[in-house]
């Protein structure tokens, strides 16, 4: 269910590079569950923005890209088994970048406290992205799906240049 409109979000289109989606300011497409997605996806969603003219100062654009790449790590390392494709969205309007992954896992993710007795580097995706959002003034989330998984998704605001 789409949170600002109310209705079923549309069909996520297989492609390898984004593809505008029926609504102005929005580019939708999917990746395979697999490490090599991390990059690709980065790297195409750099290409959009840039393309796009987004405004967006390098800082701003370094903490989208990091929380895209954290998101769909998340979706790779823990949805694979039931996500044939991980959807990605990108939304821009005239003052928000809306980033979002898609994947079929139900389990919802919660940022992890950094605490003395949590050992090893991983598990921590989700808080970095939660903070990095946190600083530049936007915010992230969770929704399900009307399929049984999840978007997670963050949003920052655009820089006034």
């Amino acid at each position: 269910m789409d949170s600002r409109s109310g209705a079923p979000p549309a069909p996520l289109p297989s492609g390898p590079a984004p593809t505008p989606a029926p609504h102005a300011g929005a580019w939708r497409f999917t990746v395979p569950p697999d490490d090599l997605s991390v990059p690709q996806v980065r790297h195409a969603v750099r290409d959009l923005l840039r393309r796009r003219a987004a405004p967006l100062s390098a800082d701003m654009l370094g903490n989208a890209l990091l929380i895209l790449s954290e998101l769909v790590t998340n979706a790779v390392r823990h949805a694979a088994l039931l996500t044939p494709q991980i959807g990605v969205e990108v939304a821009l309007d005239d003052h928000w970048l809306r980033l979002s992954v898609e994947d079929g896992h139900p389990y919802r993710p919660r940022a992890l406290a950094v605490t003395p007795d949590r050992h090893g580097t991983g598990g921590r995706g989700l808080l970095l992205v939660k903070a990095t959002a946190a600083e530049t003034g936007g915010s992230c989330g969770v929704e399900p799906t009307a399929a049984g998984g999840k978007v997670v998704w963050a949003a920052l605001p655009l820089d006034r240049l």
